[in-house]
């Protein structure tokens, strides 16, 4: 009994220090960074509050947290308090906006987009602190503003936005965010949610395959990681019932892109047509916005960070 009573501290202080040990070397881990880039529906037109006006208030993300049917779901959104939560192990930077997640980085700070649900499951699956780059311009195509440099012609102005402002945010990341301290960064992933302004116009329609390869193996070579996970969300809006020819054709493109042999593994599509909201549902008519509806936006980016956790477990 004395021996074991003797040998206990230094039992529980090897421990102790193993754990110290397994703090200092995750505080030292570099920040995981991922690109959030498209056009407005990457920017983001879910609406937060509850309009009596609209719908009762259907499809806001207040409604959704608040309302029976689907509060368990949606209640780790908010606080003790009931105001939107703010986490403090995901960042972002959007153009002119940044700081740590929470409801309110949309379009305008009345919205969401896909951030909040991507955040949310790729912060809940990584250990290191998380930073999300979003790059997001509404009215952009493939075909012309985000034209990468592969694919011929002249190279769009937004890829090469996305490409510089992604590496001065990277540059400056001590500066940007301070609370990193000297933790340096990985570059662990891309996310892609875009296609309207290229499904109104047959020619993009039709090279839009090409384009979005080319668009895949330029952004790793220029950003430096030859293997970058890369997740594509359909462009679904308007729901399963879509019967559009181009609507469908650039859909079957996008997916198509995924199963190319050397995407394997390290590029994954995302379905989104299922998380399609009618009007009833919704706050507004918008069907090129998904109707502003907040859950559809909030599930199109939990359902990309899935598919982004499950890449970073197998690409190296």
């Amino acid at each position: 009994m004395i021996l074991r009573h003797r040998c206990l501290p230094v039992v529980v202080l090897s421990g102790l220090l193993f754990a110290l040990a397994g703090e200092s070397r995750a505080a030292d881990k570099p920040v995981k960074v991922f690109i959030l880039a498209g056009q407005s529906n990457m920017e983001g037109h879910g609406i937060i509050k509850a309009d009596p006006k609209r719908n009762e208030g259907k499809g806001s993300l207040e409604y959704v947290a608040k309302n029976s049917t689907t509060a368990d779901k949606f209640k780790h959104l908010l606080d003790k308090d009931g105001k939107w939560a703010v986490r403090d192990d995901v960042w972002i930077h959007y153009l002119d906006r940044k700081g740590k997640l929470t409801a309110g980085y949309g379009a305008k700070d009345d919205r969401i987009g896909p951030e909040l649900g991507f955040g949310c499951v790729v912060g809940n699956h990584c250990a290191e602190p998380v930073l999300l780059i979003k790059l997001a311009w509404g009215g952009k195509s493939l075909g012309k503003d985000f034209r990468p440099p592969s694919s011929g012609g002249e190279v769009g102005p937004y890829y090469q936005e996305v490409v510089e402002r992604t590496k001065a945010v990277l540059k400056d990341l001590k500066k940007e965010f301070p609370e990193f301290g000297d933790r340096g960064y990985e570059l662990a992933g891309f996310g892609w949610h875009q296609g309207w302004n290229d499904r109104i116009n047959q020619a993009f329609v039709d090279e839009y395959e090409k384009n979005l390869a080319h668009f895949i193996r330029d952004i790793r070579k220029d950003l430096g990681v030859k293997r970058l996970p890369f997740v594509i969300a359909e462009t679904g809006m308007t729901g399963p019932d879509e019967k559009h020819p181009r609507a469908l054709a650039l859909m079957k493109a996008q997916a198509a892109v995924a199963e190319y042999e050397e995407f394997k593994g390290n590029v994954a599509f995302v379905k989104t047509q299922h998380f399609w909201r009618p009007e009833e549902q919704s706050p507004t008519k918008q069907g090129y916005h998904w109707n502003s509806n907040a859950e559809t936006y909030y599930l199109i980016g939990e359902a990309m960070g899935g598919a982004m956790n499950k890449l970073c477990a197998t690409v190296k």
